[in-house]
C-alpha cells in the first residue's frame, strides 16, 4: 500500500466528504444502497469505496490505498490507467471539434477509426456503426436483423437467440437477449422472441459429456439447431454469442464449437452476432476474438477496450451483405445516438489502438496469457477452488462446497462467501476484481494488458491468501 497525492482534494466543492455526497446523491450501478446507509436507519454503515486516481495497473482509493486493477475497472481498461497520450488526444480533438453527429453527416476522427476497425474485422464486416457502450450496440444488432430481413423479403424473421447466464447489456431488446433471470424479472414484460440454449460450461457438463470437450461442444451447438427448428426457421433473425461468455464466470468455447455455429447459422440463414463488448481488443489476443477462434460472424458488437475506456465509445460492425439493402432508394436505418462516434471518443480509440499496436499488446496477451492461467492454476489445491477456466487475458475461478461431487453453494452460503467475506477481503488485501454469483460463484480477473508474469504471482499469492481463509472460514 502507498499513498496517493496529498494535494487530492477529499471533499467536494461544497466541503462535503466524497464519501457522504456519493452515499446521499450518487445513484450507484447493480449498488445495493442499504450496505451505505447509516446503522441507526438500518443500513450497514460502510462506506462508498472512492477511487481517485490510477496509474498503470494500479488504482488509489480517498484514503491513499493502494490496489492492484485486476478488473481493468470493468473489462476495459487495456493499456492500463494514467496515459497521458489518450488524455491529449482527447484534449486535442476538443479543441479541433468537440461535438458533431453521424446523422447524415461526418467527422474526421470517425471516418478514420471506421476504416481501421474494418482493417481488423475477418471478411467483409466493413460498416461501422458507432454507439455509446456495449449495451447499446447490442440493441443496434437485433433492430439491423429485424429491418435486414423485412427488406428482404422474410418479414417474419424477428426472433433472436442467445444462451443461460449470459449477458448483453440492460437496454430492454439487450436485456431481453441476456440470460440471467435475477436482472430481468423487475423490468418484465421485456421485448417478445428471445430464447436461451445452453452455454459452453464444460465444468458444468451433462455427466454423458464431461470426459469428451468436443462431443460436449457439438451437443450445445446442436441445442441451437433444435430451437431455431422449434421456434421455426422463418421466424429467427439472430444468434447472439460471446466468444468467451463472461456472466457465470469465463466459458470458453469448446474446439471445434463455433465451426458448427457457422455451419447452423448458414443453413437457416441466421445472422451470427459475435457480441466482444468484453472480448474485443486484445482481451483473448486479436483485436477481434472471432479471429483467435477462427470464426466469421456478420455482425460484431464491441466497446469498453475500444478506447480502454478513456472516453465512451461502442461499435456494431456489419458485413457488406447486411449494409446492401440500405445502398438503395430511400431506405435508411432509422436508428441513432446522440453520442455515437462522438469526435473525442473516436479520437481517444484511434490514439488507443496506436498504443496497443506500439506496444505490441496483442501479441503479449498471446504469449503470456497460458502463463497467467497456469499461476491461477496453481490454486486448485484449495478446497474450495473448483475450477480455472478463460483465456488470454480474461479468467474466471469458480468456487464449490464440494470439489469432489461439483457440488455448488446455495443462495444463502454464495451471500455470505461473496458478499459477506470475498468481496470485501479481497479489496482489503490489496486486489480489486468480481465476486459474482449470477450463476454459480466465481471470483473474475481480467487485469490491463501490459502486467506480466511479476503481477501474475502478485494477484496469484492475495488469491491463496484470501480463498484459504474462506475455506476456513467455511
Amino acid at each position: 500500500m502507498s499513498l496517493t497525492d496529498p494535494n487530492q482534494p477529499l471533499t467536494t466543492s461544497t466541503g462535503t466528504s466524497l464519501t457522504d455526497a456519493a452515499r446521499d446523491h450518487l445513484w450507484g450501478h447493480f449498488t445495493r444502497h442499504s450496505v451505505y446507509e447509516p446503522v441507526e436507519a438500518g443500513g450497514k454503515g460502510a462506506e462508498v469505496p472512492v477511487i481517485v486516481r490510477g496509474s498503470g495497473h494500479h488504482i488509489w482509493d480517498a484514503a491513499g490505498n493502494r490496489y492492484i486493477d485486476g478488473l481493468s475497472g470493468l473489462f476495459t481498461v487495456q493499456v492500463g490507467h494514467g496515459r497521458t497520450e489518450l488524455a491529449q488526444a482527447a484534449a486535442k480533438q476538443a479543441e479541433q471539434l468537440a461535438f458533431f453527429p453521424l446523422w447524415s453527416y461526418a467527422h474526421p476522427a470517425a471516418i478514420e477509426l471506421a476504416e481501421r476497425l474494418a482493417g481488423y474485422t475477418p471478411a467483409d464486416l466493413n460498416r461501422v456503426f458507432f454507439t455509446s457502450g456495449g449495451g447499446e450496440a447490442v440493441e443496434a444488432a437485433w433492430k439491423l436483423a429485424k429491418q435486414y430481413f423485412k427488406l428482404t423479403g422474410k418479414p417474419e424473421k424477428t426472433k433472436v437467440i442467445s444462451r443461460s447466464i449470459a449477458y448483453h447489456g440492460t437496454p430492454h431488446g439487450a436485456l431481453s437477449i441476456t440470460g440471467i433471470p435475477d436482472i430481468k424479472e423487475v423490468f418484465e414484460p421485456l421485448v417478445p422472441g428471445a430464447f436461451k440454449v445452453p452455454n459452453t460450461c464444460f465444468y458444468r457438463a451433462p455427466e454423458e459429456l464431461a470426459d469428451d470437450e468436443y462431443a460436449f461442444g457439438q451437443w450445445a451447438a446442436n441445442q441451437i439447431a433444435e430451437l431455431i427448428e422449434a421456434e421455426g426457421p422463418d421466424t429467427v433473425a439472430a444468434l447472439f454469442l460471446e466468444p468467451v461468455q463472461n456472466s457465470g464466470g469465463c466459458f470458453p468455447p469448446p474446439p471445434g464449437y463455433f465451426q458448427r455455429v457457422r455451419e447452423i447459422c448458414d443453413q437457416y440463414d441466421v445472422l451470427l452476432v459475435s457480441d466482444e463488448t468484453i472480448c474485443a481488443f486484445g482481451r483473448i489476443g486479436s483485436m477481434f476474438a472471432c479471429n483467435d477462434f477462427d470464426y466469421v460472424p456478420d455482425i460484431i458488437t464491441c466497446a469498453k477496450g475500444l478506447s480502454s475506456g478513456y472516453s465512451p465509445i461502442g461499435a456494431m460492425i456489419a458485413s457488406e451483405r447486411l449494409f446492401e439493402p440500405f445502398r438503395h432508394g430511400t431506405t435508411a436505418f432509422a436508428h441513432g445516438y446522440t453520442f455515437g462516434g462522438h469526435p473525442v471518443s473516436a479520437a481517444v480509440a484511434l490514439a488507443n489502438l496506436d498504443l496497443m499496436e506500439a506496444e505490441g499488446l496483442n501479441q503479449r496477451v498471446k504469449e503470456l496469457g497460458p502463463s497467467f492461467k497456469a499461476h491461477l492454476e496453481t490454486l486448485l489445491d484449495i478446497p474450495i477452488v473448483g475450477d480455472v477456466r478463460g483465456a488470454g487475458y480474461f479468467y474466471g475461478i469458480e468456487l464449490v462446497k464440494d470439489k469432489a461431487t461439483r457440488e455448488t453453494f446455495n443462495e444463502e452460503e454464495s451471500e455470505k462467501l461473496l458478499r459477506g467475506f470475498l468481496s470485501k477481503a479481497l479489496y482489503e488485501a490489496g486486489l480489486y476484481c468480481r465476486a459474482d454469483d449470477r450463476g454459480d460463484p466465481v471470483i473474475q480477473l481480467a487485469p490491463p494488458l501490459t502486467i506480466g508474469e511479476e503481477e501474475f504471482a502478485e494477484i496469484t499469492a492475495i488469491l491463496r491468501k484470501v480463498l484459504t481463509e474462506a475455506a476456513e472460514l467455511l
